[in-house]
């Protein structure tokens, strides 16, 4: 199926960090005064990557169909890291990848469309939500200033 079938398809809303998505699960469950849980699908097209962001809970991905997704991850701890989520293992693509708490992560395709899960524990809230600008991530960051241009 192409992207705009996948949009149409799972009923997929503009995110504001870039790409498309649904959420698809809210845990009942409460904690930390949030849901345990949530879950959402996201599409990502061609040029038109996911923003430089991050939130307070862990992210784990999950690859369902398209092209190989890479997510770049900075932190003060251990610098910059890629995740590359796809199906072909022996071109180092995997299925399922984790971005920690508190992590500024960006997200692209590799060809023309990718959509992937989320899984957010404890729940996403909209609240937590920050989209960096490139003057932030400068402070820290300045050696991938290509980067940071390219996603905020």
């Amino acid at each position: 199926m192409s992207a705009q079938q996948w949009i149409e398809r799972l009923g997929l809303q503009s995110h504001p960090e870039g790409g498309w998505f649904v959420e698809t699960f809210r845990d009942d469950r409460m904690a930390e005064a949030r849901s345990a849980s949530t879950a959402i699908f996201f599409l990502l097209e061609k040029d038109k990557p996911s923003h430089f962001h991050r939130i307070q809970s862990a992210e784990m991905w999950h690859f369902y169909a398209g092209d190989p997704l890479m997510v770049h991850q900075l932190r003060n701890d251990t610098g910059y890291q890629t995740h590359l989520l796809g199906s072909c293992w022996e071109k180092g693509e995997r299925f399922q990848a984790v971005v920690p708490a508190q992590s500024w992560f960006a997200s692209e395709t590799l060809g023309e469309f990718s959509l992937v899960g989320c899984t957010v524990a404890p729940g996403f809230e909209f609240a937590d939500f920050e989209l960096a600008t490139a003057e932030l991530l400068m402070q820290d960051f300045s050696t991938h200033s290509s980067l940071i241009e390219r996603f905020t």
